[in-house]
């Protein structure tokens, strides 16, 4: 079985990097697949009350990856963590199969639950660089986390979210009307910049009229 599991993870980074050349380089060299490897280990130790070398594991894969996977998380077959840096995957965090995660990228809690405390990802889930999810809720089957964004609330199937925090912009292949995401982003700086023409502009306006009243009168 865990056999069977390595060679499916390592098919799964096949499939989904263009720059991986072979079995033998994902398996031998890919951060990503060591950590889920020796996780497989540690997550075996946690359940079986060996919560001190569960631990020991898991840390000595962080120390080797970066890539920081408590033991007591839940992980299915498939996951393909590219590149990986920085990632941390919290104890009560569940993933489903075939899910993708991006270096950066934290399943994490926000300090106030006990018991489930992180966040459950379905199946064929991808989590751009450096996006937080936080807190014990569900991102559904086929669903995308744009790089950066931080989500706080369930996502349903099938839906794309962007920003911070993170909205739903598209769903089932169709745009959600939102405010905001991260291309039509408002630029505050420019948004300021717009304001102080329009003001000086004013001004500027209010002066002429004065000179001219000034001429004028002088006339």
């Amino acid at each position: 079985m865990l056999f069977r599991n390595i060679a499916y993870d390592v098919k799964a980074v096949l499939d989904r990097d263009p720059a991986a050349r072979n079995a033998a380089e994902v398996l031998f060299l890919y951060p990503g697949i060591k950590a889920v490897i020796w996780h497989r280990l540690a997550h075996f130790l946690y359940n079986h009350k060996l919560k001190f070398l569960a631990r020991a594991v898991s840390q000595g894969t962080r120390f080797w990856t970066g890539i920081e996977i408590h033991p007591g998380a839940r992980i299915g077959r498939g996951l393909f963590i590219d590149h990986g840096m920085g990632v941390v995957i919290g104890e009560t965090a569940e993933i489903g199969d075939d899910c993708t995660i991006y270096q950066g990228v934290t399943l994490g809690g926000t300090g106030k639950e006990k018991g489930k405390r992180h966040p459950t990802l379905g199946n064929n889930v991808m989590v751009g660089s450096g996006a937080k999810v936080l807190g014990p809720f569900t991102v559904g089957d086929n669903s995308k986390i744009a790089a950066g964004a931080v989500v706080l609330s369930e996502v349903p199937p099938d839906s794309t979210c962007v920003g911070v925090p993170a909205r739903i912009i598209k769903r089932e292949g169709v745009r959600v009307p939102c405010d905001l995401d991260q291309v039509t982003v408002p630029d505050p700086v420019a948004s300021q910049i717009c304001t102080l023409s329009v003001h000086m502009a004013n001004l500027e306006k209010k002066l002429r009229e004065l000179e001219e009243r000034n001429n004028n009168e002088n006339i």
